[in-house]
């Protein structure tokens, strides 16, 4: 991966060389880019479908939400999973590709870059040590700055299970769309390892930098904080309205019942909107959590906090 690493930075360097120009009129060495890594259920989607609405405004500003490549499947989602599928495959060529995609839509106003997938904090450990290196390797051409948000452990890991066991079924996932309990599948490395909050913000300080990673404790509304961030917010600004409603516990039973049965990712997804007009019904008679006492005594074991 040495020499494919060399031939990364090497096609980025000229890439990048006909912003010089532009940055040193604006006074700053490299172009600014955020990587907002989630976590899962913090509002993420609600804050891509925001910023994906607003690139105009934020162009404006001299903020790129960059589009996605036409070619990647389900291109036009306000997302970049293609970040963390690169990485997590060391898929060089796409990554690069995908680079040069962002770089085809920075003007000369441009100063700041986002992009945006709560996957990179879901399979931050399953990234290759490649990968962070090649991480590493982007950070020598632009001044990298990660934005994380956490939920209190508890909330953050009984919705996590809910939203693993909605997935489809993936044969390299042990959690997703199968049919477990929540302490069945706290007993699995690979879900109850995002637990680990500092282990993750001490990996990406080691990369990037200590000052070079921003946690923010989740308050249930992150749009409005990234509006404040980005100089978007308004005194009539309304509460924003969540894309993704977590599952009750009732929904959650059914979920697993019909995992029994593995089925293909095509007739799930038919099923979804059903359980969607079920869960909404049943959403004032079933809210008991889904974390027993001796799980929940588990979990707060397992936690790793993180300073805000």
């Amino acid at each position: 991966m040495g020499k494919s690493n060399s031939h990364f930075s090497n096609e980025l360097a000229e890439l990048l060389v006909p912003f010089e120009q532009l940055l040193e009129q604006q006074s700053v060495q490299k172009l600014k880019l955020v990587i907002h890594a989630g976590t899962p259920k913090t509002g993420t989607t609600s804050l891509q479908t925001y910023l994906d609405k607003k690139q105009r405004k934020l162009r404006g500003l001299g903020i790129l939400y960059p589009h996605n490549l036409e070619k990647l499947t389900n291109s036009s989602a306000p997302k970049h999973q293609w970040f963390e599928k690169n990485l997590a495959t060391a898929n060089l060529d796409s990554f690069l590709e995908n680079f040069k995609n962002i770089l085809s839509q920075v003007k000369k106003e441009t100063h700041t870059i986002i992009l945006s997938s709560e996957g990179i904090y879901n399979y931050w450990w399953d990234f290759p040590e490649e990968s962070k290196a090649l991480l590493c390797e982007l950070d020598q051409f632009f001044d990298v700055e990660v934005w994380v948000w956490f939920r209190e452990p508890l909330e953050f890991i009984e919705s996590y299970y809910k939203q693993c066991i909605r997935n489809p079924q993936v044969a390299s996932n042990p959690c997703y769309g199968q049919n477990l309990s929540f302490a069945e599948m706290l007993n699995i490395e690979w879900f109850s390892r995002h637990l680990n909050y500092q282990g993750f913000v001490s990996e990406c300080q080691a990369l990037f930098g200590e000052n070079k990673v921003s946690v923010f404790k989740y308050e249930g509304d992150v749009v409005q904080e990234v509006r404040q961030k980005l100089g978007l917010a308004t005194p009539h600004d309304n509460p924003t309205p969540r894309q993704n409603k977590s599952l009750n516990s009732a929904s959650a039973e059914l979920l697993r019942a019909i995992n029994h049965y593995e089925l293909k990712a095509k007739d799930k997804e038919l099923l979804m909107p059903h359980l969607k007009a079920i869960n909404e019904i049943l959403d004032n008679y079933a809210n008991e959590s889904l974390i027993d006492e001796e799980s929940r005594k588990k979990v707060l074991k397992i936690f790793s906090p993180t300073k805000f």
